[in-house]
């Protein structure tokens, strides 16, 4: 399974699945499937997503499932606390 954040970067960018679906040239369907990890994409399709929010492709697809932002928060917090 490959795992994503497109739901969290369309969230962020105020964007609709159908805005994504245009701009990637694919049916509005696919990013609620890519969205719930029904569906893998194409390296093609993965690389125009990417593109689209201006990230590289590894920080939206991942083979292993992501950190939650909040845990990635409170690890950064607590290094800094340790820097201290």
């Amino acid at each position: 399974m490959i795992h994503n954040r497109i739901a969290l970067l369309r969230t962020e960018k105020g964007i609709s699945r159908k805005d994504l679906a245009d701009a990637v040239g694919v049916n509005f369907q696919t990013i609620g499937y890519l969205e719930r990890g029904d569906y893998n994409p194409s390296l093609e399709l993965a690389l125009k997503i990417a593109g689209f929010f201006g990230l590289p492709v590894e920080m939206v697809f991942s083979l292993a499932p992501f950190e939650s932002l909040s845990s990635q928060l409170l690890r950064q917090q607590q290094r800094g606390e340790q820097k201290n």
